[in-house]
C-alpha cells in the first residue's frame, strides 16, 4: 500500500531521527509539517527543505488535519505528549512513533489514541552520535533495519502503510516483532552495546589515551558519545531484559577471564571461532573481514 502523496503528515519532534523522517520524506514529493519545541530548529528545517512549514508549540489545526503522525520523542514525553493533546488527533489517523521501547508505552499510549485513530509502534534501527535536526541525514536508512511491532488491535491496513513508511524511508530490511520480542531483542542488540561502551569508557581515566589509541577502540566505543536523558530512560524502562543480557554477558566475559587467567588456550581460541563465525552474519556488502 502506497501512501498517499497528498496525505498529510506531522512529525512530533524534529531531532535527528524526526528531521532524518522528514528530509527522507520532504525528497519523495510529501509535504512535511513538524511540531517542535524550539523555534531555530524549525526556522533551520524550513530553510533547508526539510520541513513545509513548522511550529514551536502544539498546533491544534497541525494535530486535526494530519493523517499520518510520528512521534520521534522519548518514550515518557510521548505519553505526556497524548495525554495532553490527544484529544486532537481525528478518526481516521495513523499514528507511528520512534522510540526504542515498545512493552511500556503501547498499552498507554492505545489507551490515550481517540476512537477512530490507530496507534502501531515501529522502531528504526539507525542513528548517529550526534544530535538535532541540524545533523539530520536520511542515508542512515539506507543499510539499516526498520521494526514494526503490531499487536492485535493493530489493522492490516495500519501495519501495510507502517511497511511502506519505512519502504519510502529507504529501509534496507524491514521485520515484524511482538513488543516482548522488540524489548528482548533491542536489550541485546541495543542497550547492552551501549551499556558495554559506557562501562570501557568509565574503565580507564588515563587522560593520555587518546594520544595511544587505534582504531579498535574508536571503534568499539562509538556509540559511548551517548545522550544519557534518553538512554538512562530506554533502560529502566527495559530493565529487566537488559539486565538479563547484561548478566548473560557478565557470564561470557568471566569465562573469557576464567580461560586466560588458567592459560586454557583451547576455550580461548573456541570462543573467538565463534565469534568469528557469528560476526560474518553482520557484515555488510564491502566489508573485508
Amino acid at each position: 500500500m502506497i501512501i498517499d502523496k497528498k496525505s498529510k503528515i506531522l512529525i512530533v519532534g524534529l531531532g535527528l531521527i524526526g528531521g532524518s523522517y522528514a528530509m527522507a520524506l520532504s525528497k519523495k514529493g510529501y509535504s512535511i509539517t513538524a511540531i517542535s519545541k524550539e523555534q531555530p530548529d524549525i526556522d533551520y528545517a524550513i530553510e533547508k527543505g526539510i520541513i513545509s512549514c513548522g511550529f514551536a508549540e502544539v498546533n491544534a489545526n497541525a494535530v486535526s488535519s494530519a493523517d499520518i503522525i510520528i512521534f520521534a520523542l522519548y518514550p515518557n514525553v510521548f505519553v505526556e505528549w497524548m495525554k495532553e493533546y490527544g484529544k486532537y488527533i481525528k478518526a481516521g489517523t495513523l499514528i507511528t512513533d520512534v522510540t526504542g521501547i515498545k512493552g511500556a508505552i503501547i498499552e498507554k499510549i492505545n489507551n490515550l489514541v481517540p476512537q477512530g485513530a490507530e496507534f502501531i509502534a515501529s522502531h528504526p534501527m539507525a542513528g548517529k552520535e550526534v544530535y538535532g535536526v541540524k545533523n539530520a541525514d536520511d542515508g542512515i536508512f539506507r543499510d539499516a533495519n526498520f521494526i514494526i511491532v503490531p499487536t492485535r488491535d493493530n489493522t492490516p491496513n495500519a501495519i501495510e502503510k507502517c511497511k511502506s513508511l519505512g519502504e519510502l524511508l529507504g529501509f534496507r530490511r524491514i521485520s515484524y516483532l511482538n513488543p516482548k520480542q522488540h524489548d528482548e531483542m533491542i536489550a541485546f542488540l541495543s542497550q547492552l552495546t551501549h551499556c558495554i561502551a559506557v562501562s570501557l569508557m568509565c574503565a580507564n581515566g588515563d587522560p593520555n589515551l587518546v594520544s595511544y589509541t587505534g582504531d579498535s577502540f574508536r571503534d568499539l566505543t562509538r556509540i559511548a558519545n551517548i545522550n544519557e536523558n534518553m538512554w538512562s530512560e530506554l533502560f529502566l524502562l527495559n530493565k529487566d531484559a537488559l539486565l538479563y543480557e547484561m548478566d548473560c554477558y557478565r557470564n561470557c566475559f568471566d569465562k573469557l577471564y576464567n580461560a586466560i587467567r588458567d592459560g586454557d588456550e583451547r576455550v580461548i581460541k573456541d570462543m573467538m571461532r565463534l565469534s568469528t563465525a557469528r560476526r560474518k552474519m553482520f557484515n555488510k556488502d564491502g566489508d573485508n573481514i
